[in-house]
């Protein structure tokens, strides 16, 4: 990536919980010694403790480092219970801090451990993929699973500090790389024409040029920090970022994950748009706009074999259902993204079966 000087683009999210500031930064290092205190912890993701040893170098002897595996596993009950141990252990108390310094399964682990300990604490993240730095970051969002169920428990717990540093990005993979920007076109689409045309514009460039990419995390962080300031719990306007969600969500779990989760989310846009024809809400033309980029995110990733009967069953148990009936969000054009009743019957199984067999040459 280049390293141009970066734009100023810091901003505050304001939170029910507490307010919180996200700050663009060129130097974690630098950052984490200026901000770090007695007695804060570090949880941090293994994969970055191996690529960045000059992070873990750093940190004061008196400062406990906890690094975790970033996995599924991890992310529960039982992955938790020794990171807490470990925490009363060393003495850390209700005025101390954790950092976490990781992607979106980090954040969750050190998220939802803040928001337990001594009835909550404060807690600092530096986001280490795109997929945290263009979206989870900011939220609120904390969860973890229990058992076999993906999310099912967790709460909203902001931290106090973000520090976005798109250095980490240059040991990404292009799979990781890819999964950020599938992840963050959903938030484009729903912002309207315009964002969504240079969104489409700057795809490209965005990869290779760290300016781009910056003004494009910020902008998509930007357009969700304008519905969660309106409906930060995720009861109203704010679940039309779940577009894409459902289905991406069925795909991530019959392939058991090998899809990354922001290609699933592409696929699901697609898929989203498709059904959205279907029943005559979106006009073809426009699905095919946004499918020309979204094609290019999921290059190198097939889901032709799904089984049609496996999707619907996982669709079902999508936690936004109301009965029997799912509850999607659809699309009717650029900035016209919307939640709507669609029974899972045969007619929707046959589109689904229709979109499996001839959609995804």
């Amino acid at each position: 990536m280049l390293t141009e000087a970066l734009p100023v683009l810091d901003f505050k999210v304001k939170s029910i919980v507490h307010d919180y500031e996200v700050n663009f930064i060129d130097d974690s290092l630098a950052v984490l010694n200026n901000e770090i205190r007695d007695g804060d912890v570090v949880i941090m993701d293994q994969k970055i403790k191996e690529l960045y040893n000059t992070i873990p170098a750093a940190i004061p002897e008196n400062n406990l480092m906890i690094d975790i595996k970033a996995h599924e596993k991890q992310k529960s009950y039982e992955g938790l219970v020794p990171i807490i141990n470990k925490l009363i252990e060393s003495g850390f108390r209700k005025n101390h801090r954790l950092i976490g310094i990781g992607g979106g399964i980090t954040q969750d682990i050190t998220a939802f451990t803040a928001s337990i300990m001594y009835r909550g604490v404060n807690w600092i993240f530096f986001p280490t993929t795109l997929l945290a730095q263009g979206d989870s970051c900011i939220g609120s969002k904390t969860s973890i699973n229990f058992g076999e169920y993906k999310n099912q428990i967790g709460g909203f717990y902001p931290p106090n500090s973000i520090y976005i540093d798109l250095n980490f990005l240059n040991t990404l993979s292009p799979s990781d790389l890819q999964s950020g920007m599938g992840e963050m076109s959903h938030y484009f689409v729903v912002a309207g024409y315009e964002d969504f045309k240079k969104y489409k514009h700057d795809y490209k460039s965005a990869l290779s040029d760290k300016t781009v990419l910056t003004k494009m995390v910020a902008r998509s962080l930007m357009i969700k920090k304008s519905y969660i300031e309106i409906d930060e719990f995720d009861r109203n306007e704010r679940q039309v970022f779940n577009y894409g969600h459902s289905f991406g969500h069925a795909i991530e779990s019959l392939t058991n994950y090998a899809v990354p989760h922001g290609i699933a989310v592409s696929f699901g846009m697609d898929m989203a748009n498709f059904v959205s024809v279907k029943m005559d809400l979106l006009e073809p033309k426009i699905r095919k706009e946004i499918r020309e980029l979204l094609q290019k995110i999921w290059k190198g990733y097939d889901i032709k074999d799904l089984d049609v009967e496996r999707f619907c069953d996982a669709l079902a148990k999508d936690k936004k259902n109301v009965g029997r009936e799912l509850r999607l969000i659809l699309c009717k054009g650029y900035g016209e993204v919307f939640k709507t009743p669609v029974k899972n019957d045969e007619r929707f199984k046959n589109w689904l079966a229709n979109y499996f067999k001839n959609e995804l040459d």
